[in-house]
């Protein structure tokens, strides 16, 4: 389990600068198959299910995650597959928090 998971989510309101390339670089190999946009402003990562019952509940757990952390993710749902970008809208680029958050997220594969 990465550190990240144990770790939660700083209030940002702005006015400090994105994760530079190395720092994204670092917090990235923590996580498993995420990758960063082209232009370096957020990650995402597909998941696939059996079906639209585990799709939704997958859902369903990144909301809550997202509510407590009260950092929320983009979200493109199917019926067997759900998208999840994440990125720090109030300083247009990456903070620790995305990568707080994918980890958390990346802990539900443990249940599908």
């Amino acid at each position: 389990m990465t550190e990240l998971r144990t770790i939660r989510c700083v209030g940002c309101e702005g006015g400090v600068p994105p994760l530079s390339p190395d720092e994204v670089l670092g917090f990235l190999k923590e996580l498993k198959d995420w990758k960063v946009s082209s232009d370096a402003k957020s990650i995402h990562k597909r998941f696939e299910f059996k079906n639209f019952y585990k799709t939704m509940a997958f859902v369903n757990a990144i909301a809550w995650i997202a509510n407590q952390e009260n950092h929320h993710p983009d979200l493109r749902v199917g019926f067997n597959y759900c998208e999840v970008e994440y990125t720090t809208h109030a300083i247009d680029g990456l903070s620790k928090n995305d990568f707080i958050c994918a980890a958390k997220v990346d802990g539900l594969e443990d249940l599908k």
